[in-house]
């Protein structure tokens, strides 16, 4: 999933436990990744404006989700951003700027309201030719909540997992204790933090301009896509971390956040139930919601930041 998975699985048979979660990871690549030949998203890509494809339980969860959050975002998150995607080449060896006239045809292709989901017959298809999902949003969420899933059936009962900027726990530490995940600083290197939380049981997924971008020109352009724009989102935001039960939840809600700015995705997410956020901005403030004010502790070493506790 273009991202380095780490482990922590306190249990005697760990490693074997290990090894299944690993395994159900690849499963889950294999099935929604478009970086690659074969899978379930690839074919429904590949027929898209021409007829349903037969989706596994896994593909048409996890689509119906991404469906489900481009729907209360408002396309803020929109899983039909995949020929943008492609066309950016940010996750690629190859990035490049596309013209603006590609751009705006590649928009016309947008729009997760063309995503046809028929549960009954366990089908999906794309209404135009052409259009692409693109599960990069929300599929490593679904790989955290699935490896949650294996250590509570293996009989775990202390478990994390890191995948990039998703992290998820199982209880608290050994000794009982809740977990303290850090929350990256978005101008400094990796391992640096601004803040921590403290959880059991929960899901704590970032998204940010430092994750992945190349410059051209002396101008940053960053890996997060504003589906209405077709460009890197122009947002008030350096970075955003959302704090829920599901990683699959907490995936797409980071992006949409992350798009939507401090204001509306402040508003966005305390609508919400069961779901929390940190928000840094541009101008290095540090805001979060009310479920947070127990669980977060302000902790800048760089000196950069500011704590505003209310808005």
């Amino acid at each position: 999933m273009g991202t380095v998975v780490i482990q922590r699985i306190y249990h005697k048979e760990a490693e074997k436990i290990g090894e299944k979660v690993k395994k159900r990871i690849a499963e889950i690549e294999a099935k929604m990744t478009i970086n690659k030949p074969g899978g379930e998203i690839n074919a429904l890509n590949d027929t898209s404006g021409k007829d349903y494809v037969v989706l596994g339980d896994d593909t048409l969860y996890v689509l119906d989700k991404a469906r489900h959050f481009s729907d209360i975002s408002n396309g803020a998150f929109d899983v039909t951003i995949g020929p943008l995607v492609k066309a950016w080449g940010i996750w690629s060896d190859n990035p490049r700027i596309p013209q603006k006239s590609e751009i705006d045809e590649l928009l016309e292709l947008v729009d997760y309201k063309d995503v046809l989901i028929d549960k009954d017959n366990s089908r999906a298809m794309l209404k135009k030719t052409g259009q692409v999902v693109d599960l990069g949003g929300i599929a490593k969420g679904y790989a955290a909540d699935e490896a949650i899933n294996i250590y509570k059936e293996n009989g775990v009962e202390s478990a994390f997992i890191s995948m990039g900027g998703n992290v998820a726990v199982l209880g608290g530490k050994p000794d009982g204790s809740p977990w303290r995940i850090g929350i990256r600083n978005p101008k400094g290197s990796q391992g640096s933090y601004i803040g921590i939380v403290s959880v059991k049981d929960k899901t704590v997924v970032s998204s940010g301009e430092y994750e992945r971008f190349f410059e051209k020109d002396g101008v940053r352009y960053h890996h997060i896509l504003d589906p209405k724009t077709g460009y890197p989102a122009e947002s008030d935001l350096t970075g955003v971390t959302i704090v829920s039960d599901l990683s699959i939840d907490a995936d797409a809600l980071s992006t949409a956040t992350f798009v939507l700015g401090l204001e509306e995705g402040m508003r966005f997410i305390e609508g919400l139930d069961g779901v929390e956020a940190v928000f840094i901005t541009k101008d290095d403030k540090i805001y979060i919601t009310g479920g947070l004010k127990n669980i977060f502790e302000f902790k800048d070493e760089s000196k950069e930041f500011e704590y505003v506790e209310k808005r």
